[in-house]
């Protein structure tokens, strides 16, 4: 299962590795299509990277500073960083290829 941020704990923990974030609200159908597909990512990239999810109602700050204007929206971070952004409902496969070309 993919891990929860929240506004306290993510920049903390977005450091450490190369991470997924699933940006949604538990009302937004379309995330709910994607919950599947994310928790399997959680799995399949256990000790490569990490899957987050963090939900846009309840941490409006750090959606705030990085523009979440619609939902799902999917970001990749590196060292910080943001260094792919996907949005609306993806492939899981185009996940994977994301993910993997962003892991030295």
């Amino acid at each position: 299962m993919a891990f929860k941020f929240t506004d306290a704990n993510f920049a903390e923990d977005i450091k450490t590795w190369i991470s997924l974030v699933d940006f949604y609200a538990d009302w937004c159908g379309p995330c709910q299509m994607m919950w599947p597909v994310i928790d399997e990512l959680a799995w399949e990239f256990e000790w490569k990277a990490r899957i987050w999810k963090l939900n846009v109602d309840e941490n409006p700050e750090t959606s705030q500073k990085y523009w979440i204007m619609w939902i799902p929206a999917i970001k990749i971070f590196k060292d910080w960083e943001v260094v792919e952004e996907i949005s609306w409902l993806v492939w899981k496969e185009v996940l994977v290829s994301a993910i993997e070309k962003h892991i030295s």
